[in-house]
């Protein structure tokens, strides 16, 4: 069984409109949905065939006071969610979401690092059986890329906090470098820093399709925006940047 900490093992959107925003992603990428039927809360579970690929709930209303746009968030087991939060403050990170408890599930924090990109820590409560999907299956997240601080000062943030290694590095002129991250060969994502059009520190999450310019179809078709058109990147495939129709950021992953 693979070792889990430091990896991406889930996958949420928060948004506005839960039946707009299953029959836009059922749509493009594929998935089917269903009701948890979860007390106190609806909760709904994008699938890939049988299995679970995400998660889909409304934004919480002290959120919504609070500013909080539709969004995807990506959540990575640690051993440790307490000591992995305070170690998020100790150097430079925020707490969003103090460390809480989900029945039968698992423990979880909502962090910041300190360009105020945010992801969630998880610890299952389950770990013999909740591990990580193969980043190559279709329907899958193929790739976690972040745009915040410069990867030479920001890199080490989590390094401390999930192990993760530096890995090769693509020279992207004034944007500075993409340094691709993960552990020894296994290659998890991308960071650089915050490009001057983008607003705010964030992470993007690339889901995997077919045909990259069908997707890019299905995407405006379903009432989303493509906002970056399909660009090739090393190894064959293409990708896209794309908003769906309540503003939540997400990126295709494909071929040609």
């Amino acid at each position: 069984m693979a070792d889990s900490n430091g990896r991406f093992v889930w996958y949420e959107l928060m948004t506005t409109d839960l039946a707009a925003a299953r029959a836009f992603y059922d749509t493009v990428v594929g998935w089917s949905s269903s009701n948890t039927n979860m007390p106190g809360m609806e909760y709904w579970m994008f699938k890939v065939g049988d299995s679970q690929a995400a998660g889909l709930m409304s934004i919480p209303e002290e959120a919504a006071k609070m500013g909080a746009r539709p969004q995807w968030t990506g959540y990575v087991e640690v051993a440790d969610v307490d000591a992995a939060a305070a170690l998020v403050t100790a150097n430079g990170g925020a707490v969003y979401q103090q460390p809480s408890d989900i029945p039968d599930v698992g423990r979880f924090a909502i962090i910041a690092d300190p360009a105020g990109a945010a992801l969630a820590l998880f610890h299952s409560a389950h770990p013999e059986m909740d591990q990580p999907a193969s980043m190559e299956e279709p329907g899958r997240v193929g790739w976690n890329e972040l745009y915040g601080a410069d990867p030479a000062t920001g890199f080490d943030f989590y390094a401390k906090l999930f192990g993760w290694q530096k890995q090769q590095a693509m020279d992207m002129g004034d944007m500075g470098p993409y340094q691709m991250f993960g552990f020894g060969e296994m290659m998890l994502g991308g960071m650089m820093k915050l490009p001057p059009n983008v607003p705010t520190a964030n992470w993007t999450y690339y889901f995997n399709v077919g045909n990259i310019d069908e997707a890019a179809e299905r995407v405006k078709a379903a009432g989303g925006q493509v906002v970056a058109e399909p660009m090739e990147v090393p190894g064959g495939g293409w990708v896209l940047r794309a908003a769906d129709p309540q503003g939540a950021g997400f990126a295709l992953i494909g071929r040609r």
